[in-house]
């Protein structure tokens, strides 16, 4: 029986990073971006049709919800799978707590006007960034874009949020950025022990692109190089975030630090 632990991070936060140095060790395997989130989403509504509703048949509901993870990673050989998707966001989470015992899950964070100055950069050097597919211009628009109720990082602030809010902390582990790049191996040593397995000894150079189970993301369809790290050494990018991002958009949007006190 393998343990499945969850990875919740907002994105430029070092998740690919944080998973390529996990991979390392054989007997674990941090995933790229899931789709069980969406598959437990889509399989709780069918609660609410007449179909089920006509016949609910609870238990045996329950013990297609309660395997999900344990038929989906059924053929990977690893002993403990840490499944990435936003699950401290609320709906999600409650799947979680509805079907799972002991969860815990790794949360990884980061300045959000880093965060954005991360994308921005992203997008300047790479033509295919969907960043530049958007209908947005300037760089105040484009952040705004970003931090959209559609965009790719208020899910994952309204799921930490909800956890530092409403969750014992024995549930989830924060992991600041910048821990991860300046002090990887103490950092990596506390998630072992948040997680309660054996640990392991990385290698913080010559590192791994992102591989698991055979494969590595396809970044033909969110843009060339979202998911590259450096692989010489750990390392955080010597630039000043906060002169990258307009005055306007750092006060608009400063407050969503907000695990800073």
């Amino acid at each position: 029986m393998k343990d499945i632990f969850f990875l919740h991070g907002l994105p430029r936060a070092g998740n690919t990073l944080f998973s390529s140095i996990i991979n390392q060790n054989p007997d674990v395997a941090a995933t790229a971006n899931s789709i069980c989130a969406d598959m437990m989403g889509e399989l709780f509504m069918l609660k609410h049709t007449d179909i089920f509703k006509n016949y609910p048949d609870h238990k045996s509901f329950d013990n297609v919800a309660k395997t999900v993870f344990e038929n989906y990673y059924k053929d990977w050989k690893q002993d403990y799978i840490i499944d990435r998707a936003p699950w401290g966001y609320p709906i999600n989470l409650k799947f979680l707590k509805e079907t799972r015992s002991n969860v815990k899950i790794i949360v990884l964070i980061r300045d959000i006007i880093e965060v954005l100055a991360s994308f921005i950069r992203w997008s300047e050097r790479e033509s295919t960034s969907f960043i530049n597919q958007m209908k947005a211009e300037t760089v105040e628009e484009k952040c705004d874009m970003l931090m959209n109720k559609e965009g790719v990082i208020v899910k994952e602030l309204i799921g930490i949020k909800h956890l530092l809010d409403h969750q014992p902390k024995e549930l989830y582990h924060l992991v600041e950025y910048n821990d991860l790049v300046e002090h990887p191996r103490k950092t990596i040593d506390d998630i072992y022990e948040f997680l309660s397995i054996p640990k392991f000894k990385h290698s913080f150079i010559d590192l791994d692109k992102f591989k698991v189970n055979g494969m590595e993301y396809d970044d033909t369809i969110v843009g060339q190089g979202l998911h590259t790290i450096k692989t010489d050494a750990i390392y955080k990018d010597t630039y000043d975030a906060y002169s990258i991002i307009p005055k306007s958009i750092i006060d608009k949007y400063k407050q969503c630090n907000f695990w800073k006190g």
